[in-house]
């Protein structure tokens, strides 16, 4: 359904992302994984069209995101992590609002939104403000208009955040819900939020892409970390050697550790006094044991193993990122609205005595009293 190819968002010269390639299959789960300042929301915005990218391709079902964008954004339903919410409307108002937006059609508008409201179990507060809703019934509302239009594919970015545990807990089952006829993509920090409603797992350290693997997978790469950790000092073909004569033990894999040593990973089987059965075989052969102890690996320190590197260090760069893109954005909208002081935010200027701009003595109002009754503009 969805096809990334050698992504790369740059900016100036900070990386954000740098040559993703994945697929995703119709009809799954994925978590998109990382820790903070991985680049998981830009690597998400890419993939709705909502940002460029330096380099690289994105396809849904097909269509170019950046070539044919109309026909890729019909595909997808996104909701960004902040809910993009109007709080002065009504949900039922809202998501009209949203309908017309996507192009449903006007005599499938009205049955459309009813059916996107059933469904995130929000139609008790449809003619309430969204001002008053709760945080979860706002966040149900994002995902009610990720839904209209009928998308393959809903795209939703740390949608639990902020979230008290019943709220996360249903959210989650809306999620599991809207995968019986859509493909959708998580994105969050944490990996039990992933483990919890994903089947396939992308986890991206450093804005590149680590891991690609259904989670079945990445617990069975857990089990296989498990066992009796042994650094001696030897070689390998001695290390599986000497392992092998404490009964019930046997070497999962080996590698080499500083200092010169060799580290092992010891399938004890069911005994209960492996540890020292194979601390006796090496004392027994005259090899010096630098290090023995039980590992019990999980998802969370595989996670760790994957991330390492980038969990400390990045947080700087992914703001130098921010930064230089909010002052472009902040330039162009200045530009835009034709300089700062071209016309007063909100009638509370004069409460505050004209907004404290340089030159506001000399601001003169777009309409006088005396231009509504006289002036023809």
């Amino acid at each position: 359904m969805i096809e990334v190819k050698n992504l790369t968002k740059k900016y100036g010269s900070n990386t954000a992302v740098s040559d993703l390639t994945f697929t995703v299959e119709d009809g799954r789960i994925y978590g998109l994984l990382g820790p903070n300042g991985a680049g998981k929301t830009t690597t998400m915005n890419i993939m709705t069209g909502c940002l460029s990218a330096t380099s690289g391709s994105v396809t849904v079902d097909g269509y170019d995101i950046f070539e044919e964008a109309e026909e890729a954004k019909k595909r997808i339903g996104y909701l960004p992590e902040i809910p993009p919410l109007y709080t002065d409307m009504t949900p039922k108002e809202y998501l009209t609002f949203v309908a017309e937006a996507k192009g449903v059609p006007y005599d499938r508008r009205a049955a459309q939104v009813k059916k996107v409201m059933e469904q995130t179990d929000i139609a008790g507060v449809a003619n309430r403000l969204i001002m008053h809703l709760s945080k979860g019934y706002r966040q149900r509302v994002g995902i009610a208009q990720a839904m209209l239009g009928d998308p393959d594919v809903i795209i939703l970015d740390e949608p639990t955040v902020g979230l008290d545990p019943k709220q996360i807990i249903e959210i989650r089952n809306l999620i599991r819900g809207l995968a019986e006829k859509h493909t959708v993509i998580i994105s969050s920090h944490i990996l039990s939020e992933i483990a919890e409603v994903c089947d396939h797992v992308l986890i991206i350290a450093g804005g590149k892409l680590v891991a690609d693997e259904s989670l079945a997978d990445l617990e069975e790469r857990a089990k296989r970390s498990n066992g009796l950790i042994v650094r001696a000092r030897c070689g390998a073909a001695e290390m599986e050697k000497t392992v092998g004569k404490a009964a019930g033990c046997s070497v999962k894999h080996t590698s080499s550790a500083p200092g010169g040593l060799t580290e092992a990973v010891v399938s004890t089987g069911d005994s209960p006094n492996a540890s020292e059965a194979v601390f006796s075989a090496f004392a027994s052969a005259g090899i010096p044991v630098s290090e023995m102890y039980f590992r019990e690996s999980s998802l969370e320190s595989i996670f760790l193993e994957l991330t390492e590197g980038s969990i400390f260090g990045d947080d700087e760069d992914e703001d130098e990122e921010e930064d230089e893109y909010e002052g472009d954005s902040e330039a162009e909208e200045e530009s835009r609205a034709g300089g700062k002081d071209a016309r007063p935010d909100d009638d509370d200027d004069d409460d505050d005595g004209g907004g404290g701009a340089a030159g506001d003595d000399d601001y003169k109002p777009l309409f006088s009293d005396s231009g509504r009754e006289g002036d023809d503009r």
